[in-house]
């Protein structure tokens, strides 16, 4: 099965402050469908319901994927892209010259 990806990831806030990467229709309807039941309302109906569409291919890859960043915006767990880490990046060490 070819992944339908987005044309850039959606990330959203869960449990313990984690922060989810959406990078596929796969991801979004994932996280839509582990999203408690007790907090499920017509807003994340729609979204699942249009992330279904789109993964038939009723609807553009983009409309799922604005659906997924209007459905974090509206419940608070819409999160830029995060910034890169200092622990992220190798130290310098030798700053790449070699000793004759």
């Amino acid at each position: 099965m070819i992944e339908k990806m987005f044309d850039r990831p959606v990330y959203l806030k869960e449990k313990k402050g984690l922060v989810r990467e959406i990078t596929t229709l796969d991801d979004a309807i994932d996280f839509l469908e582990d999203w408690p039941e007790r907090d499920r309302d017509l807003i994340h109906e729609v979204t699942l319901k249009t992330c279904f569409l789109a993964h038939d291919g009723h609807k553009p890859l983009n409309v799922a994927r604005d659906a997924m960043r209007a459905f974090g915006k509206k419940k608070g767990i819409l999160v830029k892209a995060p910034a890169v880490q200092p622990w992220m990046i190798g130290g310098t060490t030798g700053g790449g010259r070699v000793s004759a």
